[in-house]
């Protein structure tokens, strides 16, 4: 059988609040409270695409990992999951670095809402992309055929809880949203760091309209400012 090329072009964009890699939640869903909008480009903006869409409660999103192209690929990858320093098979990975830089992430319709600027747009919860993400396809999420709760999940089977309380000064506090103040909070309890740094080190992440600081001493993660972006 001969392979042709592939022509794969995207249909929409999200918007999130995630500027760069750095932060973003390592699975969709592990922060419920992330924010996303889905924005679909003219020629898809049309409600007969999204007849019946409001009878599922979670989507498929099929992405591009927009950032992550590179002209060779790596048969092994190092997951954060097992602390930067083991590698396993690509295909027993979701690491962005693959031969097609594709992405699946599971996440929840908030409402489908019309805009004057964008057309019909999709607002959803849980969302893990950084934002102006490429989307290739969206499917309904399906319970029944896509749940497998006897599924083995190898060195990802358990979930790690939220591991670090999160201190965010009022001052810095009082900059931010309800809702965006509950998403960054959620964020940084699970640990954006990577897995070989040391306590003590400074760090600073992108999100919304802020540049975030904050320093990690032992389980307490400190806020030392939230400086807004020019």
């Amino acid at each position: 059988m001969k392979m042709n090329d592939i022509t794969v072009k995207p249909i929409a964009y999200i918007e999130t609040d995630f500027k760069e890699k750095f932060g973003i939640p390592r699975q969709s869903g592990l922060c419920d409270t992330a924010r996303g909008r889905i924005v679909f480009l003219p020629q898809y903006r049309t409600p007969d695409a999204l007849r019946g869409l409001d009878g599922f409660s979670h989507l498929w999103l099929i992405f591009d990992f927009s950032l992550a192209h590179r002209d060779e690929w790596s048969p092994t990858v190092r997951p954060p999951r097992l602390g930067g320093n083991t590698r396993v098979g690509v295909f027993a990975s979701r690491s962005p670095f693959r031969p097609n830089p594709i992405g699946l992430s599971c996440v929840k319709i908030e409402n489908i809402e019309y805009s004057e600027n964008d057309g019909w747009v999709i607002n959803v919860l849980g969302a893990d992309l950084l934002d102006n993400t490429p989307i290739l396809d969206i499917k309904p999420y399906i319970p029944f055929s896509d749940c497998r709760p006897d599924a083995r999940g190898g060195y990802a089977d358990e979930k790690k809880e939220h591991s670090l309380d999160v201190i965010i000064p009022t001052e810095y506090a009082e900059l931010l949203d309800d809702d965006r103040l509950a998403c960054l909070r959620q964020c940084l309890s699970q640990d954006p760091r990577p897995s070989y740094q040391d306590d003590g080190r400074k760090y600073s992440m992108l999100f919304s309209d802020f540049d975030v600081h904050f320093t990690v001493e032992g389980k307490k993660l400190t806020v030392t400012e939230i400086e807004p972006l020019k």
